[in-house]
């Protein structure tokens, strides 16, 4: 069996491979969000299923790092309740890549997430009202965060946006949010291989691909874990914010 070969890449073109990569590692240990970066320039170097598929590996190595990084931060609380409902997500995504337009899917979730973040602006703006308990949120938010998590990752990568707003709203500290995000990804990202792999997305050559670009992954999981105790709570959470209000306008876009 012959090993698949790197694709052939200009030199530009491998530095915003390596870039991507980066951003992956970057967004798993310390600034959520970032992340969205590989989201947008992995589909103009390759084909969008194996574009889908070389990303959702590497994620997978950043995700290992994170979760070894941050073991003991996490809330398995919120984890057991998104868990299912993102597993129903990835199964709709699942049975609709292929029947549906993914463009037009892609822009419906931005849309979605577009009015979220702005009722999160509006939400931190707004005076504070005494004896106002912001955490108390329907128990339906999870169930819509949770499918709409596992449905957008499926179909584009693209779910950290939605988690960044919901654990928001939750208000956990920086180190609990990232812990918390890192093991939901690692989980929903093993569960989703088997699919990937039966829509072609995973194949011996994204496995290559992955492999020769992980150290970039590495170095901004390095990074992102070294700049997160330096990073203020305040700060922390407007800068997933705005990142994830880049993310949505790019789906719309």
């Amino acid at each position: 069996m012959t090993v698949p070969s790197l694709p052939v890449f200009e030199p530009w073109q491998w530095l915003l491979v390596y870039l991507s990569a980066f951003s992956i590692g970057l967004a798993k240990t310390g600034l959520p969000g970032v992340g969205i970066v590989a989201v947008a320039l992995f589909p103009l170097l390759l084909p969008p299923r194996e574009a889908v598929g070389s990303v959702l590996l590497v994620l997978i190595g950043a995700d290992i790092l994170a979760v070894t990084t941050y073991r003991r931060e996490v809330e398995w609380k919120q984890l057991a309740r998104l868990f299912p409902w993102s597993a129903f997500g990835v199964l709709l995504g699942y049975l609709t890549m292929g029947r549906l337009p993914d463009a037009q899917l892609v822009r419906l979730i931005g849309a979605i997430l577009l009015v979220l973040v702005c009722l999160q602006f509006w939400q931190r703006l707004k005076p504070k009202q005494e004896g106002d308990d912001s955490t108390t949120l329907p128990p339906w938010l999870g169930v819509l965060a949770g499918t709409l998590a596992g449905f957008t990752t499926m179909v584009a990568n693209a779910a950290g946006p939605v988690m960044i707003l919901y654990l928001l709203a939750m208000q956990l500290p920086k180190m609990a949010f990232i812990g918390t995000v890192a093991w939901f990804f690692f989980a929903i990202n093993l569960f989703k291989v088997p699919f990937s792999i039966a829509l072609g997305g995973i194949n011996l050559a994204t496995v290559v691909l992955a492999l020769a670009i992980y150290p970039g992954a590495l170095v901004g999981g390095l990074l992102g874990k070294a700049l997160l105790p330096k990073i203020n709570q305040r700060l922390f959470e407007w800068l997933a914010l705005i990142f994830t209000l880049v993310a949505a306008i790019k789906m719309i876009l």
